[in-house]
């Protein structure tokens, strides 16, 4: 029976990192004013007819905190990488001058960082469902154990373990939570 536990243990916490890993993901990619690289990471390019990260297919560079450099392998393709950056919807105006692709990120108004930090509050409520549905399958598993024999002890203390794990995993979530709210609303 402990091992059962071990192992319902083990994936509701694999569960837990999964969604905190999705949420960081998911926050690298909202913009706080600042030129960062991984604002062009969902950026895709027909190349030849395969559809390739730009990441793959150019340097990618911050030479100030208000621009983004893209430096093609192939200069030929120039012109896709900037149709793909426009046609990515990130409302980044890119500008070509034959070898480079320099993308000016224009600073936030004090409207739009609020509108980031409720998209930011809106991912990390998802992230806690996400975390909250993790510890609900691991009690309902541990809840057939205890059908199928284990003692009320071993379930409750099974339970308050799950419970730990997810309190551990929304204190990391209100942490990025906070550090993202700081980071959008500094000027």
């Amino acid at each position: 029976m402990n091992e059962e536990i071990e192992l319902i243990l083990d994936l509701a916490e694999e569960q837990m990192k999964e969604s905190i890993s999705r949420l960081e993901s998911v926050l690298s990619k909202i913009r706080a004013g600042k030129a960062s690289p991984q604002m062009l990471s969902a950026v895709k390019v027909d190349y030849y007819g395969a559809i390739t990260p730009l990441a793959q297919m150019a340097n990618i560079n911050t030479p100030d905190s208000q621009t983004i450099s893209i430096q093609p392998f192939d200069k030929s393709i120039i012109g896709d990488i900037e149709k793909a950056i426009v046609e990515a919807n990130l409302g980044l105006n890119p500008m070509n001058n034959g070898d480079l692709i320099i993308i000016n990120v224009p600073a936030l108004t004090e409207e739009r960082r609020k509108e980031l930090v409720k998209q930011v509050k809106l991912e990390t409520e998802n992230c806690k469902v996400s975390i909250r549905n993790a510890r609900q399958r691991s009690n309902e598993e541990v809840k057939k154990l205890a059908k199928d024999g284990l003692s009320e002890d071993m379930a409750r203390d099974a339970e308050s373990s799950v419970q730990d794990l997810t309190d551990k995993f929304i204190v990391v979530i209100e942490k990025h939570f906070n550090d993202k709210e700081k980071d959008v609303m500094t000027i």
